[in-house]
């Protein structure tokens, strides 16, 4: 079976377990290649529903979670977005399908930090090989401190599990913003935490579900654990 077919298999299923509930990921999710974003021995794998390994111990989550972070961020065009943890790239692709679709005129833009300076280039790498090279920076260091030059930012997801929300992520959330982080120990059952900063500053915080990421290193996150 081709891969085009697994992921329409993959869209449906999602699709009836109400998983696929915005039309403008659905389409995101059908524009981007997963298989662009994973070493050539894997790409059989693009659209098993499952994290997969990308090197440095660090994973490529399962396409699922793309589909519940867009949504609840609610991302539209001209957005401008901060994601912590690019990893191979595939998030931030699919932002910026959603924040600067091909042809925009006022388009958003994605910025996304990695702490592994392997990951920076493979996420690059994947990124340019992909179309994405415009729409997407990808900048090496400590996501948990954000990217203050940019900021602030109407939305803010982070791809891994932190034990607690990073103050300066909330810091560089603009007014109206969004942000998704999981939180949670090292390894163990975590919750996904949606961070909303509303029209007069108020800031509130709502769990809206279970999941399992890596650690989320840094300053404001786990201590660096050494190689694995």
């Amino acid at each position: 079976m081709d891969l085009e077919k697994r992921k329409e298999q993959l869209l449906n299923y999602y699709k009836h377990s109400k998983i696929a509930k915005s039309q403008e990921v659905i389409d995101a999710f059908m524009k981007v290649p997963r298989e662009n974003f994973l070493h050539s021995y894997q790409r059989d794998q693009a659209y098993e529903d499952h994290p997969l390994p990308i090197g440095q111990g660090q994973t490529i989550s399962a396409p699922h979670m793309a589909f519940i972070m867009c949504d609840l961020l609610e991302l539209k065009e001209g957005d401008k977005v901060l994601e912590i943890g690019s990893g191979s790239g595939y998030h931030a692709a699919i932002c910026a399908e959603l924040v600067a679709p091909s042809g925009s005129e006022h388009p958003g833009h994605v910025f996304t930090v990695e702490r592994i300076a392997e990951l920076v280039e493979f996420a690059q790498m994947n990124l340019a090989n992909s179309g994405y090279s415009e729409s997407v920076t990808v900048i090496l260091g400590d996501g948990t401190l954000g990217y203050p030059e940019a900021a602030p930012y109407d939305a803010i997801l982070v791809t891994a599990a932190g034990p607690k929300v990073p103050p300066p992520l909330v810091d560089q959330l603009n007014i109206g913003g969004k942000l998704v982080i999981p939180v949670g120990g090292q390894g163990m059952y975590q919750e996904l935490v949606l961070v909303e900063k509303s029209r007069s500053g108020k800031v509130t915080q709502k769990n809206v579900g279970g999941v399992a990421f890596v650690p989320l290193v840094g300053q404001y996150g786990f201590r660096e654990s050494g190689p694995e």
